[in-house]
């Protein structure tokens, strides 16, 4: 379908005035969903993720990193779980890294070769341990303990490369809740703790197998200047192990991801070659050949790749304040509902058939459709007038927003689609269906419905079992 593009306002931001090329291309989009019947009275909220763009941040990072001989670029996958998104990334030359079983299989069925996968997680069991070595996966061991239960299950001839994670503990940023290389993180094994270090240069000198160190120091939050320096702490342990032992041990080196995302207006800031330029101020040595280079980036690839949008219910006023209650809250939007100030999100208003508004502009608050008084994602924010039928959209929310959904009063898991505009030409594809009430039923133990109402019914007798005794 083809729609026309007209120039006109476009939405407000956080800390500034309306721009306009923002709302011309999101209209054009929105516009297309109505007409597609992605976006509908029957499904009024949806995610929209630009494919070019995605492949535009991919380029850029790659060319960021052009003078390291020999890196590895994986795409976090908690920030996009979406196999179809996996799916692009995976055909873009990318790897994956993964935090679970069940992010190690959206990665697998995406088609990423195991060699090209990297396991993080500090929770890891014994059987994830074993089948990642069984495929070949890489892996990072967050602690001491991790290796000894590598130890027993590593098989022979195993091809998975592994690790150590290590936390330089250089401080934590203006999130602390996205700050991983604090005092008492919970991730890695804390390198200024008492003794901590020689630990780490036996664990190695115990394992020639163990060859590699990972470190992330957090993301959103974080400036680039302690991101590097908790990279440069990590190739000063690496080069430390190797002097130590007096051979080659430690040849690779896993710096996490990162990069902050500016939520602010549409520039892409810090950029990628931003984060190198501080990374050989840090470490001059980082990027020579002599260590093989692994990263972890997420929220920074995909984050202004997508938007939000939803409808306009119902239209109030309270204390004084008009408030729109719309389909985009807490459920999709959940970070910038619970932590408003840590994760404020830019909101673009359009009509019913999705251009931009251009009445004057009023203070207004933009809620959600959760029953709790919190599911707000932009408060006092000056927009258009905002009635009845009208359209929000939540830009800069291509990163974990649409994709790692919260299931609050059942509220069904947002459709999301990608496309591609040319000119005023948009073409689009399913990338998750919305979810049905069937489906919501189903994952809430539809299947059980009588399972405590019979086991209500029924005396304990030694026969019982011990699922029904639980």
């Amino acid at each position: 379908m083809t729609v026309t593009l007209r120039a006109n306002s476009s939405p407000g931001r956080p800390d500034g005035p309306p721009t306009s090329t923002t709302g011309d291309r999101t209209g054009v989009v929105l516009r297309h969903a109505l007409a597609q019947g992605l976006l509908s009275a029957e499904q009024p909220v949806a995610g929209f993720l630009d494919v070019d763009h995605i492949r535009q941040q991919v380029a850029s990072l790659r060319a960021a990193f052009a003078g390291a001989p020999d890196v590895l670029h994986t795409f976090a996958a908690k920030a996009a779980s979406l196999v179809p998104v996996l799916r692009l990334l995976a055909e873009d030359g990318m790897g994956c890294e993964v935090a679970s079983p069940g992010e190690l299989r959206l990665a697998l069925d995406a088609g990423f070769p195991p060699d090209r996968i990297v396991l993080d997680s500090p929770a890891k069991t014994r059987s994830e341990i074993a089948e990642a070595l069984r495929l070949g996966v890489a892996v990072n061991a967050d602690n001491l303990d991790e290796l000894e239960r590598i130890d027993a299950l590593r098989p022979p001839g195993c091809s998975s490369v592994i690790g150590l994670r290590v936390n330089p503990q250089v401080g934590g940023g203006a999130i602390g809740a996205m700050s991983t290389a604090t005092a008492t993180s919970k991730f890695g094994v804390a390198l200024r703790d008492e003794g901590a270090r020689e630990r780490v240069v036996e664990a190695f000198a115990r394992r020639p197998w163990l060859t590699g160190l990972h470190a992330h120091v957090g993301s959103q939050g974080c400036p680039l200047e302690l991101i590097a320096e908790g990279i440069a702490a990590t190739h000063r342990l690496a080069e430390e192990i190797n002097a130590v032992l007096g051979r080659r041990q430690v040849t690779g080196l896993d710096i996490g991801g990162g990069l902050p995302v500016n939520f602010t207006d549409d520039t892409v800031r810090p950029t990628y070659q931003d984060y190198t330029a501080a990374l050989r101020t840090a470490v001059p040595g980082l990027f020579d050949g002599r260590y093989a280079l692994v990263t972890e980036f997420g929220r920074s690839l995909l984050a202004k790749s997508g938007f939000i949008a939803a409808r306009v219910e119902y239209v109030k006023e309270a204390g004084g304040r008009r408030i729109a209650v719309t389909h985009a809250g807490a459920q999709t939007a959940t970070r910038t509902a619970l932590m408003p100030d840590a994760w404020p999100l830019r909101v673009g208003a359009f009509d019913a058939e999705g251009h931009p508004k251009q009445t004057p502009p009023r203070v207004q608050d933009v809620a959600g459709p959760c029953c709790f008084a919190g599911d707000v994602v932009a408060t006092g924010r000056e927009l258009p007038l905002l009635e009845e039928g009208d359209h929000v959209v939540l830009y800069d929310t291509g990163a974990y927003y649409f994709s790692t959904p919260w299931a609050y009063n059942s509220l069904p898991r947002v459709g999301v689609h990608g496309y591609r505009t040319d000119g005023a030409q948009v073409r689009s594809a399913p990338v998750r269906d919305p979810q049905t009430l069937d489906e919501i039923a189903a994952e809430s133990g539809a299947r059980h419905a009588a399972g405590l109402v019979t086991l209500a019914a029924r005396p304990a007798t030694a026969e019982t079992t011990g699922e029904e005794r639980a």
